[in-house]
């Protein structure tokens, strides 16, 4: 909430500065997020009065003036703006002034002519981007006043950041309030005094939606000058406040919101038909709202209607049907109270959002409808009345109101939850000053709630409000008080922010994305033809779980090419959400949901930054399949042909780990690279993370004294056979032929394609022989290689000619 500093210093002004008045209300809960000058520094500028304009003798767009400037003589200035005039009223930067930017002003001469000071535009000073002309002070300004007291420029604009619960603090006067239980100093209310009616003039509203609206209050007002301007005063105070001025009426409605927290709708009476029903929509209906926008009307959403239709949105915004306008003269004003229940997730569904419902759906004080509408009665009367004005007496409709049940609050309990020895009669303290109506029983305090304070419901909240008036800045650190033992932990077991910094230590960079994902995207790249749909998503693209992370991968990838990034290396560390209804609910689950962890990776361009060492070659999925290694050393790892639909048939593979399947890794199916506007597919991989992080116990294997024999074996076969079927079976056969016994490793080393036979390819293996107890001799190994090779003919694998 924006709001001037000095419009909130007029209702409470404790002895603070600016700073310390910030500080306070930061350590009361109100966090202020910023404050500002409304103007930048600057000195010597005055309100001057022009006096005579004459054309420049050596410039076309220059004039000569004389300008009083409250010193006796006026004095000679050159000036430009195209609005300049006699008798106008503007800011003069006087010789020795400094403008924002410490712009000194000095005597000069323009084309030949002498100018001793300078006319200012609003933009020039620092308070507005207008500068299409002079800035043109009011008629009655003083002469040779500074502009800085005139126009109150030392205010400050002041934000604060109010938590969900706390809407009664959204207005002036709502912050007045905490801020005067911070402080003691006096509140001051603005007048809301009855204004006598002096006519019967009433418009007909009935109430058929109890649990919409439970409080209607509304009043008639007839002869109003339509063309009223809006207050100096006023208008200062909204645009201070981030509300610009429209007109008088508009920004009464809109003035009251910010003072007093009271969303109020003015109607043009002459343009309603009928009862003013409050209902809720109808299926098929549409309203033409206030922003422009025509929206689509079903039962979720409460209205305001007459014979006309649609006339409003309850809570949120007026229909443009009704909407007040330069010829209205007869108005009904609207002062309600609308359930939150009934406002929440309604401005979501509407995809825009409104100052009144942010109100409403937080809760607004149900108890001062009238109050409030008889305030802004007088403001209209003030400000657009005339001789003829006729106000009609106020309507209020209570139907259904919330209960405002007392809340106990023990004494030992406020001090054992907030750690301090705060005295009974501190609490008391506490809760008068806040305006809270208690008693005191039974070592407890027995607090009705106000109705503007929605958030006050259980023991916490009011021990809450004790802590945060007696000052979080007060209370002592207290150390523990039992023994602190350290937590077990299993040894063979990585923590998961230690395998996320082994992928950060490989070069990668983490990304945190949502678990929502496009329904399309989800069915680009997973296998799952039924994911779990969000009930009430927050945007069309984040409409289902996801079952997987190569999507938020692929997303983010093309998020940073399209700013210039050439290469890339992301993984992400997060759930997935599959349906399983073997799953039952718990503390830590969902019933019916399995939400496992993945980790995922996608490479994308130069394997290698530039450099003189390495040539420039891309990614390519041997560097991710390096990278799986990395993860999973010691252990078992094993690849096999995949038959993902995200991943490319022929350079994509399962990944096995001691036996079970635990992810996938391989390019980017093409056609998903040109659908997602991706230059080339990068190399992704997504891993089940529970077996990643069971590294097991490093187990102590002696080396052997004797030295390795080692045997290249270079066979041929058909091109469609599976490297990983050849090494399954020689392992398989290294457990039972005991002239295997000796085999230590059978690995690939050279892989040859003829081009003229694309049906063939010939692949060379090491083999190497060792044992602990002795040496293995040639014979040993020559039958080794010999066994070796009859297991490879059973695969289909021959020996090389």
């Amino acid at each position: 909430m924006l709001f001037s500093e000095e419009w909130l210093r007029h209702y409470i002004n404790p002895p603070l500065s600016s700073e310390a008045l910030c500080e306070t209300l930061t350590m009361g809960g109100l966090e202020v997020e910023g404050s500002e000058p409304i103007a930048p520094a600057f000195t010597g500028i005055v309100v001057a009065q022009v006096l005579t304009v004459e054309n420049h003798p050596n410039a076309d767009k220059l004039h000569v003036c004389t300008v009083d400037v409250g010193e006796g003589d006026p004095v000679q200035i050159v000036c430009g703006a195209p609005n300049v005039a006699p008798g106008i009223k503007v800011p003069c930067a006087k010789i020795g002034a400094v403008l924002p930017g410490d712009f000194k002003i000095k005597k000069a001469k323009l084309r030949g002519v002498e100018s001793n000071g300078m006319l200012c535009s609003s933009r020039e000073l620092g308070i507005s981007e207008d500068h299409s002309g002079l800035w043109i002070l009011p008629a009655d300004a003083p002469v040779g006043e500074d502009i800085r007291t005139y126009e109150r420029l030392d205010d400050r604009k002041i934000e604060i950041k109010l938590t969900p619960n706390r809407g009664d603090a959204l207005s002036i006067i709502g912050v007045g309030r905490d801020l005067r239980a911070m402080t003691g100093a006096e509140l001051a209310q603005p007048d809301m005094s009855p204004v006598e009616a002096n006519c019967d003039a009433v418009h007909n509203v009935k109430i058929e939606a109890p649990d919409l609206c439970g409080r209607f209050s509304g009043r008639v007002i007839k002869g109003l000058n339509p063309n009223a301007p809006t207050p100096d005063w006023m208008k200062s105070r909204l645009e201070r406040s981030g509300q610009r001025s429209i007109s008088a009426l508009v920004d009464i409605s809109n003035y009251v919101l910010l003072e007093l927290g009271r969303p109020t709708h003015i109607f043009d009476l002459d343009k309603l038909d009928g009862t003013l029903t409050v209902r809720w929509g109808k299926e098929g209906e549409k309203a033409g709202l206030l922003n422009g926008k025509t929206v689509d009307i079903d039962p979720y959403f409460g209205v305001i209607s007459d014979n006309n239709g649609i006339e409003a949105i309850g809570g949120i915004m007026g229909g443009a049907h009704a909407a007040v306008s330069d010829d209205t003269v007869n108005i009904f004003i609207e002062s309600a109270f609308w359930w939150p229940v009934s406002i929440q997730g309604r401005c979501r569904k509407l995809n825009f959002s409104t100052d009144a419902a942010y109100r409403f759906e937080r809760g607004v004080d149900f108890g001062t409808t009238v109050e409030h509408l008889e305030y802004t009665t007088r403001l209209i009367k003030d400000i657009c009345g005339t001789a003829e004005t006729q106000i009609g007496p106020v309507v209020d409709m209570v139907e259904s109101l919330p209960e405002r049940k007392p809340v106990k609050m023990r004494i030992e309990r406020c001090r054992k939850i907030i750690g301090a020895d705060i005295s009974e009669d501190k609490m008391a303290e506490c809760f008068t000053r806040l305006g809270f109506n208690f008693e005191k029983k039974d070592g407890a305090f027995l607090v009705e709630p106000p109705t503007y304070r929605f958030d006050i419901e259980i023991e916490e909240d009011l021990i809450e409000e004790v802590a945060r008036l007696y000052g979080y800045q007060n209370l002592t650190e207290i150390p523990p008080l039992a023994r602190v033992s350290m937590l077990e932990r299993n040894e063979d077991t990585l923590d998961r922010h230690e395998l996320r910094k082994k992928m950060a230590a490989l070069g990668f960079q983490e990304q945190i994305s949502y678990s929502f994902v496009a329904e399309e995207e989800e069915a680009d790249f997973s296998a799952v033809k039924n994911p779990i749909k969000v009930l009430n998503p927050i945007a069309s693209q984040m409409a289902v779980m996801r079952t997987q992370l190569i999507a938020g991968l692929v997303n983010t990838l093309k998020y940073n090419l399209n700013r210039k990034t050439e290469r890339a290396a992301l993984f992400e560390y997060g759930r997935v959400f599959f349906r399983d209804e073997t799953v039952k609910g718990s503390d830590f689950a969902v019933e019916g949901v399995r939400q496992p962890v993945h980790l995922g990776a996608l490479v994308y361009g130069s394997a290698f930054p530039a450099q003189w060492g390495e040539k420039v070659r891309p990614y390519d999925f041997f560097d991710l399949k390096g990278v799986v290694e990395q993860l999973t050393a010691g252990r078992k790892l094993r690849f096999e042909k995949s038959k993902n639909p995200a991943l490319h048939p022929g350079r994509s593979a399962d990944v096995y780990l001691d036996g079970d399947l635990i992810g996938v890794i391989g390019e980017l199916h093409p056609a998903l690279a040109q659908k997602y506007d991706l230059p080339h597919s990068p190399v992704v991989f997504e891993l089940d993370a529970e077996p990643l992080l069971k590294q097991g116990l490093p187990v102590h294997k002696p080396i052997s004294k004797f030295q390795p024999v080692s045997r290249d074996i270079s066979v041929s076969m058909a091109s469609d056979i599976a490297l990983q079927k050849l090494t399954d079976a020689v392992a398989k056969a290294a457990k039972k032929d005991p002239r295997l016994f000796i085999l230590s490793s059978f690995k690939l080393f050279d892989v040859y394609q003829p081009k003229d036979d694309a049906g063939q390819k010939s692949l060379a293996f090491s083999a190497r022989f060792q044992r602990m107890d002795s040496q293995v001799s040639d014979a040993e190994a020559d039958e080794a290689v010999q066994a070796i090779l009859n297991v490879l003919a059973e695969q289909g694998a021959v020996l090389r000619q």
